[in-house]
């Protein structure tokens, strides 16, 4: 069965506004708030490895709750829960209350981000998820874009704290009633044969495949949460003018939306398993390109070509990843299953990073560290298709 168009450009849009008002938002607030709370900068970025961290944890009963048919409770409840907690961080006025309320984000994000989403659209969609998932990553893809911008403009006129507000206004108005309005009716939760332990939940959670797969989203995911709360940071400390500094974040969503519109338009030219191979690559090759000419325009606008064409293609690959090697029956349970591993890639990740900086050599020892992981996440992934299809063989 094709998917609904209609459906999917919907959720696509609440895909932008909750990519764009909390996960990239961050790195705009996180300044601000040092500044007037006093923090230092591992401080501030503890908070987003919180929210990280308790995205991951709820990963797996949010999987499972999907499932089994919850999804439209699931994501309308996610989205409240953000709206809710942006409210309350513009009221903060001390580290303790900033760490809760981007623990409450978390929450909220474990319901509504791509993971579930994806889920929803596998299980609704078994033939056609991975064009469909395609299709919802395309406005997903210009969060950076839309946002960062966006973001910056009502931070500067507004202040930080009223501009949360208008963030948390179109939570509450746009994301709620679209989840609450389109994910009525979703199919039940399958049922397994008895006595059938091959095809069971517990069997794939042991499978080479599964595991394999799984250090190639949880290397990429730190990867990948790594660097957008330091993006703006990293590239001022690269002696970039500001104009590049808010331009070059700001244009990697569009270049991910170009790596999508490849994929959707070019992918039934050439061997789909070769693509998922080859499309985790760009990222090691942008991070060793932003290494080599440390400094330079040139390098960073190489490193915003390959780490957004990667980190916009990747997306497609990490989500459709199990129910291609692994299980489609069990998509949302088993990607739920890696949600608390890679939520402690993901939470170690910034706070790593953030310790790592140092005035005099800023971020490089750290983009080593990025480095070495995003390569070890190509060999597994690789690893992992090899199983696959020797067991379908």
């Amino acid at each position: 069965m094709k998917h609904d168009r209609r459906m999917v450009g919907w959720l696509s849009l609440g895909q932008l506004i909750t990519w764009g008002s909390v996960f990239y938002t961050f790195s705009l607030l996180m300044e601000p708030v040092e500044r007037e709370l006093g923090l230092t900068r591992a401080q501030s970025s503890l908070a987003f490895s919180l929210a990280l961290l308790a995205e991951g944890a709820l990963a797996y009963p949010v999987g499972r709750w999907i499932d089994q048919g919850y999804e439209r409770a699931v994501m309308t409840g996610g989205s409240l829960l953000v709206a809710v907690c942006l409210v309350m961080h513009s009221f903060i006025t001390g580290i303790a209350g900033f760490y809760a309320v981007w623990i409450g984000l978390g929450a909220g994000l474990s319901a509504t981000l791509y993971s579930p989403v994806f889920a929803v659209v596998t299980r609704r969609y078994p033939r056609d998820f991975r064009r469909a998932i395609i299709t919802l990553t395309f406005l997903g893809g210009l969060a950076s874009t839309v946002f960062i911008p966006l973001s910056a403009w009502l931070i500067h006129s507004m202040g930080w704290r009223h501009a949360l507000w208008v963030l948390a206004a179109l939570q509450l108005m746009v994301c709620a009633p679209l989840h609450a309005i389109w994910l009525r009716d979703a199919p039940p939760a399958p049922v397994a044969a008895a006595g059938d332990k091959t095809h069971s939940h517990a069997a794939y959670l042991r499978s080479a495949p599964f595991l394999l797969i799984g250090v190639f989203v949880i290397c990429m995911m730190g990867v990948t949460a790594a660097l957008p709360p330091h993006m703006i940071s990293l590239l001022r400390g690269n002696g970039l003018s500001e104009a590049w500094v808010i331009a070059i974040p700001a244009s990697i969503g569009l270049i991910q939306v170009l790596g999508r519109l490849l994929l959707y338009f070019f992918e039934h030219h050439f061997d789909l398993h070769l693509a998922n191979r080859l499309i985790p690559t760009l990222i090691p090759l942008g991070i060793a390109a932003l290494l080599a000419g440390a400094g330079h325009p040139w390098a960073a606008l190489l490193f915003v070509l390959l780490y957004g064409l990667g980190n916009g293609m990747m997306t497609i690959v990490k989500g459709t990843a199990i129910a291609q090697y692994v299980s489609r029956d069990h998509v949302a349970s088993l990607n739920g299953a890696l949600g608390l591993p890679s939520a402690l890639a993901r939470a170690v990740a910034p706070f790593l990073l953030g310790l790592l900086w140092s005035p005099e050599a800023g971020y490089v020892l750290g983009l080593w560290l990025l480095l070495a992981m995003s390569v070890a996440a190509v060999l597994a992934l690789y690893l992992a298709q090899r199983k696959a299809l020797a067991i379908a063989t």
